[in-house]
């Protein structure tokens, strides 16, 4: 099953273009041949005008092209109204969207004064109870009527103002009826907004593009394959865009590593028409890494290979939409004369260059769980050419593919894997960031982002067994940069595992503010995953995974959960630092942090 034009040569998804605005008067058009659009959203609370009028002059001077604001009530999407007149006052014509959860009759008041309405199908007509039922086909397709009724207000109505829609999926927010049928999975995120495209369609309504986001890199990407797979399945008239996105995926190197991994693999496949990094920080510093991330997808999808048909063809090694590590033999590395095992049911490994490992060695403790692994100038290892016929002795060689390589990376390592499997060949891989490691010293944001696209693209088609990181150039950072990618892409834990939502105007209390406190706290608990969530929309559901939970649930008042299940209710914002730590406690999962 494809889900791109082809997993060794880039090539980018054509779709329908999407009017939002109008474009000879600031308006963007999203898809076709036309670049792909920056996004990011506002912060501050909607009834407050000039807070909202000065933080989207803010995006638009950092370079942001289409500016999101929550309307959580009818009162807040009737405030739209004088915050997009006094921007159009000020000459501001950016494209301005409404962000609607739960309130239909919000959307219909937000469609009179903004350019787009995002929706979220899992709560836009359902309230997410959490509820286990068994559905009939009757029962099923009456929800679905409701449904219809309840939403195709708001589709003639964006028809007839010329407005255009996001059907916005988010994993953490499914309704129990998808939820039920279909389970927490990639296939009741894509059907779920398909129900809505398809009562939208059915009133001649096309002006709106799709997005899958979730704060897993593995299964954002999972998903936004699988529904484009199943767009192409439904026919050419489905070619709808796509806005990407990892959501709640943090802060700092942890925010950004997570987002190249979801947002920047894709883009490597040609899939993408807006993108949105979601940081838990000031909006404007979203815009800068959207900048540099889209910079960086040329030099990473060429040059494109000559077609060869001895491998042009050949299918891809691993499942686009399920992640499975790809099966290879336990082989013995190691530096130092310390044995590490690497391939097999071992977690993957880092490998260092000698110069950083001379650099870094030195610092390390005998307990740091940041260390260099093995040294790539040590190694037994074959570096190959993919595109030419080559031969391993056995399963136990170790192997990647050869510096100077003139393919891009990706493909390269896909190349290797797909003609391993042909071969019948478990050999286990290691992977690089580069082929052709830099003449000079590119900038750390940089490096960091074009690390992370190729070695998590990698890792969440289920290819290496080991990385080597060259394009980060600082030994300490290199080395660090290593296992932060392998945490972002759920490979390895080796520090606490953070979800934090960007903030908007839905949430109920500081979240740069609260992060760092609940990081001073907690930053030293190995394996332990921690959500932090500024409101109930997404929060329960993206904290399916996560061991506990840290959610606004009134003003200045919080509700602490374990997994999703909430356990306390109400807490003081003073207090409900120390009563997550207490409540880490309970659960056996504290540890005092070493001096």
């Amino acid at each position: 099953m494809a889900y791109c034009a082809s997993t060794y040569f880039y090539s980018r998804r054509l779709t329908r273009e999407v009017v939002v605005g109008d474009p000879a008067c600031g308006g963007v058009i999203i898809g076709g041949h036309h670049p792909v659009v920056v996004q990011s959203m506002i912060t501050c609370d909607t009834m407050d005008t000039a807070a909202c009028v000065q933080q989207t002059i803010d995006l638009v001077n950092a370079g942001c092209q289409m500016v999101r604001i929550t309307a959580p009530t009818v009162n807040d999407a009737a405030n739209l109204k004088n915050i997009a007149a006094e921007l159009r006052k000020r000459g501001i014509l950016v494209p301005l969207v409404a962000d609607i959860h739960f309130k239909p009759e919000a959307a219909l008041e937000a469609a009179k004064w903004v350019e787009k309405i995002r929706i979220n199908p899992g709560n836009f007509a359902d309230k997410k109870k959490f509820a286990t039922r068994e559905y009939t086909d009757a029962e099923y397709f009456a929800e679905l009527e409701r449904i219809e009724q309840q939403f195709a207000p708001l589709v003639k109505l964006c028809k007839e103002l010329g407005r255009a829609m996001r059907i916005g999926t988010n994993h953490g927010s499914l309704s129990d009826r998808i939820l039920n049928r279909y389970g927490d999975t990639p296939v009741g995120m894509v059907e779920s907004a398909l129900e809505f495209a398809r009562i939208a369609r059915n009133h001649g309504f096309h002006n709106f593009c799709f997005s899958m986001k979730a704060s897993n890199p593995k299964i954002m990407i999972e998903c936004y394959r699988l529904l484009v797979h199943k767009l192409e399945q439904l026919g050419p008239d489905w070619n709808y865009p796509v806005h990407l996105g990892v959501t709640e995926a943090g802060e700092g190197e942890d925010g950004r590593i997570k987002s190249a991994i979801g947002i920047g693999s894709l883009l490597c496949d040609g899939i993408g028409d807006t993108i949105r990094v979601s940081l838990t920080e000031d909006s404007p510093h979203e815009i800068p890494v959207c900048r540099e991330l889209l910079a960086s997808i040329p030099s990473l999808t060429q040059p494109a290979p000559h077609p060869l048909p001895e491998w042009n063809e050949l299918p891809p090694s691993f499942d686009p939409f399920a992640f499975q590590r790809r099966k290879t033999t336990e082989i013995a590395i190691g530096t130092g004369g310390i044995p590490v095992l690497c391939g097999g049911e071992q977690t993957i490994r880092v490998v260092v260059t000698r110069s950083v490992y001379d650099a870094t060695a030195p610092r390390i403790r005998p307990n740091d769980d940041v260390r260099p692994e093995a040294i790539y100038e040590e190694l037994p290892l074959i570096a190959v050419d993919p595109r030419e016929k080559f031969s391993v002795p056995d399963d136990k060689t170790f192997v990647t593919v050869k510096d100077g390589t003139n393919l891009p990376t990706i493909a390269a390592f896909r190349l290797l894997a797909a003609r391993l499997t042909v071969k019948g060949k478990s050999n286990p891989i290691l992977l690089k960031d580069c082929l052709e490691p830099p003449a000079k010293p590119i900038k750390s944001e940089t490096a960091l982002l074009q690390s992370a696209t190729v070695i998590g693209s990698l890792l969440a088609d289920g290819i290496g067994d080991a990385i080597l990181i060259r394009l980060e150039q600082d030994p300490i950072s290199s080395l660090r940069l290593a296992y932060n990618i392998l945490q972002a892409a759920g490979c390895r834990s080796f520090k606490t595992d953070y979800v934090a939502c960007p903030s908007c105007g839905r949430t109920l209390f500081n979240l740069q503010t609260v992060t760092a406190k609940i990081k001073a706290r907690t930053e030293h608990l190995k394996g332990v995953k921690i959500a932090v969530m500024g409101c109930i929309v997404n929060g329960p559901g993206e904290m399916a995974d996560a061991d506990f939970g840290y959610v606004g649930g009134a003003p200045g008042k919080v509700n602490l959960y374990v997994g999703k299940k909430p356990v306390r209710f109400n807490i003081p914002e003073a207090e409900a630092v120390d009563c997550l730590v207490d409540l880490i406690k309970e659960h056996g999962k504290w540890r005092d942090p070493e001096k």
